[in-house]
């Protein structure tokens, strides 16, 4: 059991948790993941480690609720526990000075750019970070990731703050402006979309562009192949291959049609939880 020491409502829809792991604090690196069950009969689901603090032996979770597991984790309080955490999982990011790197978060995407956007100051790099949401009201750590960059740029689709329009358009603007021979990486994080519009700008300009995928999960070792994705013609797992792989060789289309293939079951499921919970207003 992992115990929940904190926890923050961040938008109506994304919550931030502070959960006791010491374990797992020790040893995770930018880039890795958990995969947590909140009891004995739920659903196993991965999330990033957005945060971790060793010698207090915490990780930071941050999530959307955008499904009945995420709903009811979304539900708990500060003193509830979650019955699994297993991590750290995954191959952490490569790290090292690489000269000027652009870190791009989308929505919740925010979340695991932060810790690599951190490291890769820390490394010696020079990190222009680019954040954005749909709106004023879902944007997040807007200070850590200015702190953790050596610029930031801002952006909503509506406009309600900061800069009107999508982190891509402000991408473009910077690749152009500063020569795409000056930027030597892109990280970008955050809904397929977004990552597919940053990967297809940067590829016309041969910038090389890190994404991390958060595919559909089961037992997190690479035994179930649930997350099978095709990077480069190749089958690749993003559990134990990933979740990073370079941006310009992953197949797209069959990972939106995989990430949708159980979107019934999973409104169903959703609907069935709503139903018997009254969790309409939980915080």
């Amino acid at each position: 059991m992992s115990k929940i020491l904190d926890k923050q409502v961040l938008s109506p829809v994304i919550k931030l948790m502070v959960v006791e792991a010491p374990e797992i604090a020790r040893k995770c690196l930018p880039g890795q993941f958990i995969i947590l069950r909140i009891g004995e009969e739920g659903e196993r689901i991965p999330l990033t480690i957005a945060d971790f603090d060793r010698k207090n032996g915490t990780i930071t979770l941050v999530f959307q609720e955008v499904g009945k597991t995420t709903k009811h984790l979304g539900m708990l309080k500060t003193g509830d526990s979650i019955r699994d955490l297993a991590g750290p999982l995954g191959t952490p990011s490569h790290v090292e000075n690489f000269g000027a790197v652009i870190c791009v978060g989308g929505g919740v995407g925010v979340a695991p750019v932060y810790p690599i956007t951190r490291a890769l100051k820390e490394a010696g790099n020079h990190v222009i970070g680019i954040i954005g949401s749909r709106n004023k009201e879902l944007l997040f750590w807007e200070d850590k990731m200015r702190e953790a960059s050596s610029e930031l740029y801002i952006t909503t689709d509506d406009g309600s703050y900061a800069r009107k329009g999508f982190v891509s358009d402000v991408l473009k603007e910077i690749i152009e402006g500063r020569g795409k021979d000056r930027i030597a990486m892109v990280l970008a994080i955050g809904p397929q979309p977004m990552m597919r519009a940053c990967c297809r700008l940067t590829e016309e300009y041969g910038v090389k562009t890190i994404i991390s995928l958060n595919s559909l999960m089961v037992d997190g070792t690479g035994m179930c192949g649930c997350c099978r994705v095709t990077v480069g013609g190749k089958t690749r797992f993003v559990c134990v291959d990933g979740p990073e792989f370079d941006g310009h060789q992953v197949d797209f289309n069959e990972l939106a049609l995989r990430s949708a293939y159980f979107q019934n079951e999973e409104r169903a499921a959703m609907e069935r939880f709503s139903a018997h919970c009254n969790c309409g207003g939980a915080q």
